[in-house]
């Protein structure tokens, strides 16, 4: 599973994270401008930027604070159905 975080950090734009349980890669610029403005210090949560390597740090520091619920998507914009755009790379109660 980290396989695939890992492999889908090459291409990421940003990564964002609720402060509770919920970390998604933002896949292209759409949705990383959407996580940019919405997942902030304001909103008790927030995004970061970096080389792949940095941001995997940074996603394995959010999953080791993180509640039980946690869980890793990747997020693509589709405009035909945005559910279609979440891609679960680490999903809930999983065992890593």
């Amino acid at each position: 599973m980290w396989d695939d975080v890992e492999k889908a950090l090459n291409d990421a734009l940003l990564i964002s994270w609720d402060s509770c349980h919920k970390i998604y890669l933002s896949m292209d610029a759409e949705q990383a401008a959407w996580f940019e403005k919405s997942y902030t210090e304001e909103n008790h949560s927030c995004s970061f930027r970096g080389t792949p390597d940095e941001m995997l740090e940074k996603i394995e520091e959010w999953w080791d604070v993180s509640c039980g619920l946690r869980f890793i998507s990747a997020v693509w914009t589709n405009n035909d159905n945005p559910n279609d755009g979440f891609i679960s790379l680490i999903p809930q109660f999983a065992e890593v």
